[in-house]
């Protein structure tokens, strides 16, 4: 039978759960037989992870800040209920917010306190389930939930339930930074045919001719993309592995050379170990969520050699 801890420290060893501080941020530390694990409470923002005898397979940055109330450059930030700039939005995202021009970037969900509501911890299996403190700016009657499950692979499933008598549109997103040994090697096969709306060519649609690769600033919404994508990156010897559920979108970026210079928390020359792909519901992607419907958004990553 699973056992049920949701507070407290070092227990069932060899698993080792111990909540710490970074900073003035709470977080869960999680040591299981195979993989460690980093969660802050704040935004229930994954900060890091990697299987033993390995390279990290999350990317966190060097100059992270972990304050109160400041987003941490790296991990896996949720998006919700809207991804980026809400005017970027369709009409009716941007709607269920009560004042658009005060909209902060990425939604309300990264930096308000989440709990730690329940833990399972089944041999060298590990479930996380965390849930936020109520939103005061959010009319709505949104239920969310982010579920972590640790295995052979690491998978996280955020789940919208809409208990209101109205529908409720929103947009969302897994913000997954991937740790590479350089960029400029790296390789999406996957890709290759896809149709994608470039944010630095005024948000013009084109299609992937080829494996996507990088040589420059890129920052990309994937349309229907497969819900398998494999991440080629000969440097670290490795591929990465990322399998998306309840989305057909996917964002990619790389700040690249001139951006990382003015990017917080970012070392200039970080560009070069890390990859963003984003598993999301934006654009024609965002959720129409029906009174009493519920939805899922998951993403599972893993690595093998190259």
């Amino acid at each position: 039978m699973a056992d049920r801890q949701p507070t407290g420290s070092f227990f069932q060893m060899p698993t080792r759960i111990e909540r710490i501080h970074r900073g003035s941020l709470a977080c869960w530390q999680i040591h299981t037989p195979g993989a460690r694990l980093l969660v802050a409470e704040q935004g229930a923002q994954l900060l890091e992870y990697g299987v033993r005898g390995e390279a990290p397979l999350i990317w966190l940055s060097r100059q992270a800040g972990y304050q109160t109330g400041q987003p941490v450059r790296g991990g896996v930030p949720l998006c919700w209920p809207w991804f980026g700039d809400l005017k970027r939005n369709p009409p009716a995202v941007q709607a269920m917010y009560r004042q658009p021009e005060a909209a902060p970037f990425h939604g309300l969900a990264r930096s308000v306190p989440w709990s730690l509501q329940d833990m399972v911890v089944q041999g060298d299996a590990l479930g996380l389930t965390f849930v936020p403190d109520p939103l005061t700016d959010w009319p709505h009657p949104l239920q969310v939930a982010l579920e972590i499950h640790l295995d052979q692979r690491l998978s996280l499933v955020l789940t919208t339930h809409n208990p209101g008598p109205q529908p409720v549109w929103l947009s969302q997103a897994l913000h997954t930074y991937l740790a590479v040994a350089d960029i400029r090697q790296v390789r999406v096969p996957a890709l290759a045919g896809c149709r994608y709306v470039d944010a630095l060519r005024d948000w013009q649609a084109f299609i992937q001719p080829d494996a996507l690769t990088f040589a420059g600033e890129t920052d990309r919404l994937y349309l229907d993309p497969p819900a398998r994508l494999q991440v080629d990156d000969p440097a670290g010897r490795r591929r990465i592995y990322l399998e998306a559920q309840g989305s057909r979108s996917a964002v990619v970026w790389n700040p690249w050379t001139e951006k990382s210079r003015r990017l917080s928390q970012f070392d200039p020359q970080a560009w070069r170990q890390m990859l963003c792909i984003e598993t999301a519901n934006v654009l024609d992607d965002c959720v129409e969520l029906a009174a009493g419907a519920r939805c899922q958004l998951g993403v599972s990553l893993w690595s093998g050699p190259a």
